[in-house]
């Protein structure tokens, strides 16, 4: 079989891949990545940390969908406080081929310089002498931002996830060694698998934030940004931020048995609904 015939013919079949994935596709595999762990603690709110917030929601998570979506199966891209690099985590999605990445992280607020004038002392400068203000910096942490927010990958990005599609791609083909990134006909192949999980990542994205507004939670919708954990994964996904770990309130709300509850069934029913939503057309 010449080259051009056979990605003609993968080029059919990955397009009623890619029809059948919008309209009916089936959802086995849920891959769910708790941000950071290990030696990289993330945010850091008055008591607590980043990494074990959302791993603590990763778990729950992944027990709602277990206990409750048949036929589904979980993967974590951890499931203790170590640090899985972001290709490690992007390995653990593609070699078992994930239908749904999901990567949890909180959200924070950077640092606020504040200066305040304490005194003054006084120097000579030439034959006069002149008082000079002093002033005491400290930096403030605490916010009063709140809320959750969605990201699917920015375009700025897309040629890396194209570039995992490819081996992706690569890894199922009948004849590997066939698919080359310069070619034109793979080209469309690699950017139709692209524009469809991106339209699948915003819907994912948008069932998530809606079951967040229906907690009574604030939610900042769902954007673009270019996140590599989001642009390695041969698939549909979005990180999910969900809260604000220097506002003292929702800290101490994320570290609850009800806050992690929430967070994880928001996110459970988002999925659900989008699993729904893919698998009813």
């Amino acid at each position: 079989m010449s080259k051009r015939i056979f990605l003609f013919i993968l080029f059919i079949g990955f397009s009623s891949f890619i029809a059948n994935a919008a309209n009916g596709n089936k959802i086995t595999k849920i891959v769910l990545d708790a941000g950071h762990g290990g030696k990289d603690a993330g945010a850091r709110g008055q008591f607590s940390s980043e990494k074990d917030v959302t791993l603590a929601i990763a778990m729950r998570l992944g027990k709602m969908i277990n206990d409750s979506m048949k036929g589904v199966q979980v993967l974590y891209t951890r499931t203790a406080d170590v640090y899985p690099t972001l290709p490690e985590r992007h390995e653990i999605a593609n070699k078992n081929k994930g239908d749904v990445f999901i990567s949890i992280h909180i959200n924070s607020t950077p640092y606020r310089k504040n200066r305040e004038l304490v005194g003054y002392k006084t120097v000579k400068k030439g034959k006069r002498k002149v008082k000079q203000p002093i002033y005491k910096v400290t930096y403030d942490h605490v916010t009063k931002a709140s809320g959750t927010e969605s990201y699917v990958l920015g375009l700025h990005r897309n040629s890396q996830k194209e570039g995992a599609i490819g081996e992706y791609t690569e890894e199922v083909a009948e004849e590997p060694g066939l698919l080359n990134e310069n070619d034109p006909m793979t080209a469309i192949i690699i950017a139709q698998y692209s524009q469809a999980f991106l339209s699948r990542s915003v819907s994912l994205g948008n069932h998530i934030q809606s079951q967040f507004v229906n907690q009574g939670r604030a939610s900042r919708g769902v954007m673009q940004k270019g996140l590599e954990v989001l642009a390695g994964s041969a698939m549909p996904g979005v990180l999910v931020e969900c809260g604000y770990i220097n506002n003292p309130e929702e800290e101490v709300y994320l570290n609850s048995e009800r806050g992690v509850y929430e967070v994880a069934q928001a996110i459970y029913r988002g999925i659900k609904a989008y699993k729904m939503e893919t698998e009813r057309q």
